[in-house]
This record gives C-alpha cells, structure tokens and sequence, in this order.
C-alpha cells in the first residue's frame, strides 16, 4: 500500500527542487521583460555618456544627472530581474507598480507621435504586469489538497 503523502502531488515541492511548470514559465517570463526593460535603460545611460563625451549635449549637468537616475531605475530592474529568474517571492510589487507607471508614458508618446515607440513600451509594460500577477508570490505556501 502506497502513501499518499509520499506522491509528489501532495505536497508543493521544497526550495530549490523541481517548480510547477506554470510557475516557473510565469516567472522566467517576468524575468525576461524585467531584464530587457533593464536593458534599455542602460543603453539609455550610455547614449547619455555618449552625448557628454563628444560633447553633443548642451547642459552638461542634465546629462550626468539623467545618466546616474537611469542607472539606479536600470540597476533596481536589474535587480528585480535577478530575483524573479531566482523565483523569489519580493519582486511581484515593485514589477507591476513600475509597470503600471509606465503605462502613462506610453499613452503621452502615443499623444506625442511616437506611436511607434508607445505601442512597444505598452506591449512589454501590460506582459510584465500579466506575467507578475501570474506568478504565484510564494509556492511553498500553496495549498496541497490535504
């Protein structure tokens, strides 16, 4: 006679064993869109250092104060990114409240004709925020049926 609270059904899988397939899905998803969000905000700094370099910008101080406000917001995604491909718990709020922020800057560039520009940014920002509520804020602590 089998026991039944030895199937692996039964009982959410321990830290650092095998995830559910949803789970894990949702939270490289959300991993992916926070680094690539990320991503462009370094690329963002370093067209700023660019600029300050060959001296394209006519307000230097601008430029370098915009450069250190984007890397601190591309290292805090970066960070976030970090913890969702870790399949840690924190990273749920501050990745839908950065995306929900961010959805009114793609409405302006809507506005502004970049529409372009604005459909790509709401496209990622709606993904991410789809993906984060997706993902279970903590599988260990999910029901199992007993």
């Amino acid at each position: 006679m089998t026991d039944p609270s030895s199937s692996p059904s039964a009982h959410p899988a321990p830290e650092g064993g095998p995830q559910p397939r949803a789970a894990t899905v949702a939270h490289r998803v959300a991993g992916a869109l926070t680094a690539l969000e990320g991503l462009v905000l370094v690329g963002f700094a370093v067209f700023y250092v660019v600029e300050m370099v060959s001296g394209a910008t006519d307000n230097l101080s601008r430029a370098a104060v915009s450069t250190v406000l984007i890397l601190v917001f591309a290292i805090g995604l970066l960070a976030l990114a970090r913890g969702w491909f870790a399949a840690a718990d924190w990273p749920k709020t501050p990745t839908v409240l950065w995306n929900a922020l961010l959805l009114p800057v793609a409405w302006s560039l809507r506005e502004g004709d970049r529409a372009q520009i604005a459909l790509a940014l709401g496209a990622v920002a709606l993904a991410s925020i789809v993906a984060a509520i997706a993902a279970p804020r903590d599988r260990r602590e999910a029901p199992d049926g007993d």
